[in-house]
C-alpha cells in the first residue's frame, strides 16, 4: 500500500503544481510566463522522483506504469492500483485547484491548437516516447546513472513543455490530462490518453535495440 499512496501523492502534487502554474499564468497576465509553466512541471516531476522514487519508483503517470509492465519492470498485478492512484490524486488536484481558482479561464487542460488532432497526436507520441526512452535508460546501469535520474527525467519533461507545450499541451501523462479534462474540456481527452500509451510502449522496444537484456527483464 504505501507504493500506491506514494503514487497517489506524487501525482496530485505534480498536477496541482504543473495545472496551478498554469492556470496562475492565466489569471495573473502572464506573471508565471510559458517558462515558468515548464518549468515547474520538470521541476516538480523531478523533485518527486528525489522524494518517492525509493518507495513506488516514482511513475506518477500511467503512461510510465503501462510501459514498466511491458518491459517487464513491474508486475502486471500491479498495473491497476498504480494507475488507479495516479488517476485519482491527480483528480483531487484538480479538484483542489477547481475550489480554489473556480473562475479561471482554464483549468490547465491539455488542448491541441486549432483543433489540429493529427498534428497533437504525433507530437505526443514522439514526447512520450522520448520520455519513458529515458527513463528506461537512466535507470538501467550504472549507479550514477540512478542518482542523476531525476535530474534527467525533468529536465525532459520541462524542455518539452518549453518547446510543444504551446502546439499539444506536451502532457505526456494521461493521468495529467484526464484530471483538468474533467473539469474543462473533454472531447481531445482520447488523444492524450492514446497517444502518450503508445508512445512510451515503443521506447520499450527501442530500449530492448540498445540495452543489453535486463533492460528490460528486471521484473
Amino acid at each position: 500500500m504505501k507504493k500506491y499512496w506514494a503514487e497517489f501523492f506524487g501525482t496530485y502534487i505534480l498536477v496541482f503544481v504543473g495545472c496551478g502554474a498554469i492556470i496562475i499564468n492565466s489569471i495573473t497576465d502572464g506573471t508565471v510566463s510559458h517558462l515558468g509553466i515548464g518549468l515547474s512541471f520538470g521541476l516538480v516531476v523531478m523533485t518527486m522522483i528525489y522524494t518517492i522514487g525509493d518507495i513506488s519508483g516514482a511513475h506518477i503517470n500511467p503512461a510510465v506504469t503501462i510501459a514498466f509492465a511491458v518491459a517487464k519492470r513491474l508486475e502486471k498485478k500491479q498495473v491497476l492500483p498504480y494507475v488507479g492512484s495516479q488517476i485519482i490524486g491527480a483528480i483531487l488536484a484538480s479538484a483542489t485547484l477547481y475550489l480554489i481558482f473556480p473562475d479561471a479561464d482554464t483549468m490547465g487542460e491539455t488542448l491541441p491548437l486549432n483543433d489540429n488532432l493529427i498534428q497533437s497526436f504525433i507530437l505526443e507520441v514522439i514526447l512520450t516516447f522520448i520520455l519513458m526512452f529515458v527513463i528506461l535508460n537512466v535507470s538501467t546501469g550504472a549507479k550514477e546513472k540512478g542518482i542523476t535520474a531525476a535530474l534527467a527525467i525533468g529536465s525532459v519533461v520541462a524542455f518539452s513543455a518549453i518547446f510543444a507545450g504551446p502546439i499539444s499541451g506536451a502532457s505526456m501523462n494521461p493521468a495529467r490530462s484526464i484530471a483538468p479534462a474533467l473539469f474543462s474540456d473533454l472531447p481531445h481527452l482520447w488523444i492524450y490518453i492514446v497517444a502518450t500509451t503508445l508512445g512510451a510502449i515503443l521506447s520499450v522496444f527501442a530500449c530492448k535495440l540498445i540495452q543489453k537484456k535486463e533492460c528490460c527483464t528486471d521484473c
